[in-house]
């Protein structure tokens, strides 16, 4: 799978694959994000991985175009798809009961189910991050059951809390941050994806997988009391 690359302006270089949400592609990605900062890092600003892109950002003042270029070609050209990678799970606990799951009725209603149902097909697949992005830890997910697929809400919220869980069109995601959004909010977790006060901040990185599990609002509330706590 060979990819483009071109200037997309005076300081940003773009790598595009195929446009589409693929496991293959995002091995791909993080392959040669991978390789980017093990070799070249002392030449660029930084590296953005996306769904099917990598931007990599550089001082056009201070680096030479045609040079960068040719190294970044190079890796590219080097870089395989990992496919024997092990899986690295990070469990979500979830509760999808009120007051958490705002949406969860609504969204039941669309797809003709209970909400039993609704949480055992959210909860059976492992999520591949595919990036984080539009707040601080927000992850990007695929591989959700089609069956629960659901529209954004019409109407956005002005606020959505921290640890929410939501839907929308065929992906499911976690805001780490209070934050607006137009997701149907199913649950919400008591852990901090986010935190500006740990080690690394972010809990959830590009490359891992997600395994959402059902909790009670009692369980919920003596998490969320005692977060240090292994509750597994």
């Amino acid at each position: 799978m060979k990819p483009k690359v071109m200037a997309i302006s005076d300081n940003s270089i773009m790598i595009e694959y195929p446009a589409e949400i693929s496991e293959e592609i995002n091995r791909c990605i993080r392959s040669v994000t991978r390789e980017i900062g093990d070799r070249i890092s002392d030449l660029i600003v930084d590296i953005i991985p996306a769904y099917h892109t990598i931007t990599v950002n550089y001082d056009c003042l201070d680096v030479d175009y045609n040079s960068l270029l040719e190294k970044i070609e190079e890796i590219v050209s080097m870089s395989m798809d990992d496919g024997d990678e092990e899986r690295e799970i990070v469990e979500i606990p979830v509760c999808y009961e009120e007051p958490y799951g705002l949406d969860i009725d609504e969204v039941c209603s669309i797809h003709n189910m209970t909400r039993e149902e609704l949480v055992k097909r959210h909860t059976a697949p492992e999520y591949l991050v595919y990036m984080v992005g539009f707040t601080p830890g927000f992850p990007y997910l695929g591989g959700m059951d089609e069956s629960i697929a659901t529209p954004r809400k019409k109407e956005p919220r002005s606020r959505i809390p921290a640890g929410s869980v939501g839907i929308a069109g065929s992906q499911t995601g976690v805001y780490p941050i209070e934050s607006p959004g137009g997701w149907q909010i199913i649950g919400r977790t008591p852990l901090k994806l986010f935190d500006p006060y740990r080690e690394n901040p972010v809990l959830i990185e590009a490359g891992q997988y997600i395994k959402y599990r059902s909790i009670s609002s009692k369980e919920y509330e003596e998490m969320e009391r005692n977060p240090e706590v292994d509750h597994g």
